[in-house]
């Protein structure tokens, strides 16, 4: 299983490596996100190849699974970003690596999208995506027990959660009236962040479902991680950073909404 994983791994970095190579021809990063959506699905083709197909139902729960939550992703991300085009976010974290500090030269663009982008985030997807990928290389066509079963519907429970969220505030951002205001409807009512904890939720789902496929626990680390980067680093630290200083109203939002749990809204 290990030299399949760092089969997997290679496969990943290519497809990173290619990826980085459109960037630097087109001068703009930001389709990272569909990326990495879109790499656990093929770290988890490349898996089903290296085992021969899919053997048995748990195999084909974490293929389904996985599909669904990142085709849809994928798709819905790099739709947006051909909409919208550069995303600020990386204009910045880019920008930051090529101006240097001091007398120390910045980074080509090439290479602030490599080190800055696609080099981190192709072993980073491999990580989150390890449950996965060794459930479907364990897979010896045993029955999906009860509490796999419980898992997958967990994890379709979470894309389901992060679907509507993504529709509900793609509704909101359409509509001229919104401009300027907070989403505060339908699921970000009781989260401010449902896409985030429907990833959380999905991943925990697949992380169960994995184990029930024959990965072993210490493929626990992928959803930690995910767990961590979206409500520690990367994931809705960062986003409301930025929406604190821009939109006006965001912190009595925030003063009365979960941040990432669902809950019922604070009063007054």
């Amino acid at each position: 299983m290990l030299i399949n994983l760092g089969i997997t791994l290679a496969a990943v970095v290519g497809l990173m490596a290619l990826c980085w190579r459109i960037s630097v021809s087109i001068r703009d990063v930001s389709f990272i996100d569909a990326i990495w959506a879109y790499g656990m699905v093929y770290a988890v083709a490349v898996a089903v190849l290296l085992n021969g197909g899919v053997a048995g139902p748990a195999g084909w729960a974490l293929v389904v699974l996985v599909s669904l939550w990142g085709l849809r992703l994928g798709t819905h991300l790099i739709t947006r970003w051909r909409r919208l085009g550069r995303d600020p976010r990386y204009e910045k974290i880019l920008g930051n690596a090529m101006k240097g500090s001091g007398e120390k030269q910045g980074m080509s663009f090439a290479k602030a999208a490599w080190f800055r982008a696609f080099g981190m985030q192709g072993p980073l997807l491999w990580g989150v995506s390890l449950p996965a990928q060794a459930g479907v290389l364990a897979d010896n066509g045993a029955p999906l027990p009860l509490w796999g079963v419980a898992g997958a519907a967990i994890a379709l429970i979470g894309i389901a959660f992060e679907s509507i969220g993504d529709a509900q505030l793609e509704r909101f951002r359409a509509d001229p009236a919104s401009k300027g205001k907070v989403m505060d409807k339908g699921l970000w009512r009781y989260t401010r962040h449902p896409n985030y904890f429907g990833d959380f939720t999905a991943w925990w789902g697949i992380f169960i479902v994995g184990i029930a496929a024959g990965a072993p626990w210490w493929t626990v680390v992928g959803p930690l991680f995910l767990s961590f980067t979206l409500t520690k680093w990367s994931g809705a630290p960062l986003l409301e950073h930025s929406l604190k200083k821009h939109r006006p109203g965001y912190e009595d939002y925030i003063r009365r909404t979960s941040g990432f749990f669902p809950l019922p809204p604070k009063r007054g």
